[in-house]
């Protein structure tokens, strides 16, 4: 006979919970782009109505480019609050990129024009923010919605600021490759070297 843990139920139903604390106002915090080579990490924060529901709502690796599009503007629309914070490279060589992460998402909860009562973070650790309690959720954005919105969100605003960079630095492919270490993206900087964009603290090539 088979049998589920109380998550593993609701992954298997593709069903994410709508809150931890009923009670208390939510703000879901995602990042994107940590292990990119280049550009900004970017982390959203999103607070969601207890009954936002969306079927295709989940983490957005699990979701295709098209969907996220469409989820962007729905998230932004029925959201009680959202907020995107960026950190860029340069800020990420001087700190680290696991501190630039939770600036990124401090940055994006300072953004929310309703402020929180408690923090669901994506991932098992996390500066505090300011006095507001938080959750660290492993793989939370695929377990709660405010999480996976927030993921939507950080995934979608990254992947058009590297658009926009492609544009100025098409030799590497950021419309396609958004600055992840792909055998393409290292041939670009083999070939060409690295550029003002690029995190020098990375091993932007293998040693």
């Amino acid at each position: 006979m088979l049998k589920y843990n109380f998550f593993s139920i609701f992954t298997f139903m593709n069903n994410l919970f709508s809150f931890l604390n009923k009670k208390l106002i939510e703000a879901g915090c995602d990042e994107a782009g940590r292990g990119c080579l280049s550009g900004p990490v970017v982390a959203a924060a999103v607070i969601l109505p207890k009954d936002f529901k969306h079927e295709w709502l989940n983490d957005s690796k699990q979701v295709s480019e098209a969907k996220r599009k469409l989820l962007r503007p729905i998230i932004e629309e029925k959201a009680l609050a959202w907020g995107v914070g960026l950190v860029h490279e340069q800020e990420i060589d001087e700190i680290n990129i696991l501190k630039a992460s939770f600036l990124a998402m401090h940055r994006a909860v300072d953004q929310l024009i309703v402020r929180p009562e408690f923090l669901l973070i994506d991932g098992n650790r996390f500066t505090p923010y300011y006095n507001i309690p938080h959750e660290c959720i492993v793989k939370g954005d695929s377990k709660y919605l405010s999480i996976a919105a927030a993921s939507i969100l950080a995934k979608t605003y990254r992947d058009d600021f590297m658009e926009k960079l492609h544009d100025e630095f098409p030799i590497y492919n950021w419309s396609q490759n958004k600055g992840y270490p792909t055998k393409q993206h290292r041939e670009a900087i083999l070939a060409f070297g690295d550029c003002k964009y690029h995190r020098k603290t990375f091993t932007l090539l293998p040693r």
